[in-house]
């Protein structure tokens, strides 16, 4: 457990993920006589134990808390989501687009993985990745029931007698936001902007086609907010918005120009393997990487630097100026 005390506001919990960030940072605020949760962690045990822990360290009981606020869907952010609902009673709020992904890749009639792995075969992925892709998705099922009751959230919400802004910010997910407090110049910034690493853009399918440019857009846009504290979801707190935001749009302008140079009639697939060559990739980051990789093709096809065209069974993309 990592717990850090954020002075006058509540409390910075590192709650432990089985990959490699090693740890989701969730948000606890006082709001007069209780707490609000923004993000859970991802629903294993020891992430159920951090929390238990966690309660014992700052004395209070789960019914403390009345209120969960999800950044976006993403399982190590809202798979904890309907434990946590159910100790603590406590109402939950997301974005209405990730509320949407939310039940289309987890609910009872959930097909995402199945489509994922056709997908992925389209762009040349061999039949045994996108296999094991989709059995390592179907896995992860698990790690998100049950499914909490949500509520679709308002553009301003507030607590301890503050109004916070609602921040859409789409691009890591379809529905990601961030919250903003003026007078304290106060971003929780979830996994739209991080220290260190950048935040994964792809492509998923029943979701937005274009999440790079939505990202790009949307990373223009925090930096139109003036924040002295920023609350990031894994590794260390930014400390200069604009400066990292601009680094970020930096790294995928540099993506970009060498994915547009790989891309003399090669598959999506054919452009991931040299992008990531060297690397010992897991199914589960291999959804990642090839998802990404077509997340900057789309970008580029649609700026008019690539061509796309279909010579079954895949699809084949070629630079204009190779």
């Amino acid at each position: 457990m990592k717990l850090e005390k954020i002075e006058g506001r509540g409390y910075r919990v590192g709650v432990p993920v089985p990959f490699p960030m090693k740890y989701i940072y969730c948000y606890l605020f006082k709001d007069e006589d209780h707490y609000v949760l923004v993000d859970v962690g991802f629903h294993y045990e020891e992430a159920k134990k951090c929390w238990q822990d966690v309660f014992v360290e700052i004395g209070i009981t789960p019914t403390d808390i009345k209120t969960i606020y999800l950044t976006h869907f993403h399982p190590d952010h809202s798979g904890l989501c309907g434990w946590m609902q159910e100790l603590t009673g406590a109402k939950v709020f997301m974005h209405h687009t990730d509320k949407e992904m939310m039940e289309h890749v987890w609910g009872e009639d959930a097909n995402q993985s199945t489509v994922l792995e056709t997908m992925f075969i389209d762009y040349g992925v061999p039949a045994d990745l996108s296999e094991a892709v989709r059995f390592h998705m179907d896995k992860l099922a698990k790690h998100v029931h049950p499914l909490p009751t949500v509520q679709s959230i308002d553009e301003h919400i507030s607590w301890n007698e503050q109004e916070w802004a609602v921040i859409h910010t789409p691009g890591h997910s379809g529905g990601h936001i961030c919250f903003y407090q003026k007078e304290d110049k106060v971003l929780v910034a979830g996994d739209h902007i991080l220290d260190k690493i950048t935040p994964n853009i792809s492509v998923w399918p029943r979701a937005s086609q274009r999440p790079l440019h939505e990202y790009l857009d949307s990373l223009e846009k925090i930096k139109q907010y003036e924040a002295n504290y920023i609350y990031t979801a894994h590794g260390q707190m930014v400390t200069d918005l604009s400066k990292r935001a601009d680094e970020i749009i930096s790294h995928h302008q540099e993506r970009l120009a060498k994915i547009e140079a790989l891309s003399n009639g090669k598959t999506a697939y054919d452009v991931a393997e040299q992008l990531f060559a060297h690397k010992n990739l897991t199914p589960h980051q291999w959804r990642f990487a090839i998802a990404e990789t077509l997340a900057h093709l789309f970008y580029l096809v649609e700026e008019e630097r690539v061509t796309k065209s279909t010579t079954k069974p895949y699809v084949f993309y070629q630079s204009k100026n190779v």
